[in-house]
């Protein structure tokens, strides 16, 4: 029998390793013939992704802002592709991918479950642009998910958005999984037991939507309080127009304010190597995959009460959830774990244990498996 013919559409080659990476792995273990669609592969992704036992393809994309001409050859790209390669069902992620992926395949009669990872910047910037890339967005969104065999969301926020914006309507299939999962035997827990020196993390990209200023002013002022306490940082440099400025990270990094390490690919031994895991976001998200390794790794969280953030933490038993964008309310919390390090360690297990619970990538994973069997009759 021939094998079903899948076609997974990210927008950066990157974070079909990172976050699909073993969902990539279990559709091969589980029979499917694995296509990946993505622009500039580098070498060691070609390599990775050749290695789950998928094939990697390139196609043009613009990842951020709007050009209709490049959109079309996108779609017109990913037509041919789909075409060349046979294939039998198309999972694209991410905003454009589900846009222009949908598109295409619709226009090829190919069956499409689209996974909704967050719907980012142009539903959280407050600005006349952000106001008006959002409802292009939205049109965008109805014209091209509105025959999609399925439509997977990651909260029920963004459910309710879709709903609420009638860019989808109830009859439409829907369903949920909480985000892209965590690879438990990758994130290890490591137990806490910190004494006198509390090391506080946040990973992120370095933009002010991520909530990275707010993090920045926290550490200022509980540093100059608890000298012995220790703020780090880890993020690529961004050229968004709310990017943090790089000069400054560095500054406060000269002055022994934070401690900032730029890009780093070995999370884990960051997450094990501090205590609590910050995240201020105020950004739309879908689901952090980083809140979810802190939560594996069996570190406490302080984060938003808002969107996506919210799922990660159980209040007052694994973290705390904070107000978006108030200074104040993102201190009190990791103050308290400074003088209340104790605590630390007992909110770092029910991480763990929630994550087991909850965020098992081989549970996520397996629920979209039969979802795709079934779109497929299979």
């Amino acid at each position: 029998m021939n094998k079903k013919r899948i076609l997974v559409i990210a927008s950066f080659a990157g974070s079909l390793i990172r976050f699909r990476g073993d969902f990539i792995k279990s559709m091969v273990e589980n029979g499917f013939k694995v296509f990946t669609a993505a622009p500039t592969y580098t070498e060691s992704d070609l390599e990775k992704i050749n290695a789950f036992g998928a094939t990697p393809i390139e196609f043009n994309l613009q990842r951020t802002g709007l050009n209709p001409l490049n959109d079309l050859k996108s779609i017109k790209e990913l037509k041919t592709i789909m075409k060349d390669n046979k294939i039998d069902l198309v999972f694209p992620y991410t905003v454009k991918p589900v846009i222009y992926g949908s598109m295409a395949a619709n226009s090829c009669k190919i069956p499409v479950i689209s996974l909704i990872t967050g719907l980012g910047y142009a539903f959280t910037g407050l600005s006349a642009k952000a106001r008006a890339l959002q409802r292009f967005n939205e049109i965008l969104y109805k014209l091209s998910i509105r025959k999609n065999k399925m439509i997977v969301f990651q909260n029920k926020d963004d459910y309710q958005l879709f709903l609420d914006r009638k860019v989808i309507s109830k009859q439409q299939p829907v369903n949920f999984v909480s985000g892209s999962g965590v690879n438990l035997n990758q994130f290890r827990f490591k137990e806490k037991n910190p004494v006198d020196q509390v090391k506080f993390l946040l990973v992120a990209r370095l933009i002010e939507e991520k909530g990275i200023a707010l993090y920045l002013e926290a550490a200022k002022r509980l540093k100059a309080k608890y000298p012995q306490t220790e703020f780090h940082l880890i993020g690529a440099p961004e050229t968004s127009p709310s990017a943090i400025s790089e000069d400054e990270l560095n500054a406060m990094h000269k002055e022994g304010i934070i401690v900032f390490h730029g890009r780093q690919t070995n999370i884990e031994e960051h997450l094990h190597n501090n205590d609590v895991f910050v995240l201020p976001s105020y950004y739309r998200e879908g689901l952090p995959r980083t809140t979810l390794e802190a939560c594996a790794c069996g570190n406490p969280i302080i984060t938003t009460d808002s969107v996506g953030c919210r799922e990660a933490v159980k209040e007052g038993e694994n973290g705390f959830l904070i107000k978006p964008q108030n200074l104040e309310a993102l201190i009190e919390p990791m103050e308290f774990f400074i003088t209340n390090p104790d605590k630390i360690k007992q909110m770092g297990i029910n991480s763990r244990t929630y994550a087991e619970e909850r965020f098992d990538v081989n549970i996520i994973n397996n629920d979209l498996i039969k979802l795709i069997k079934g779109v497929l009759k299979i």
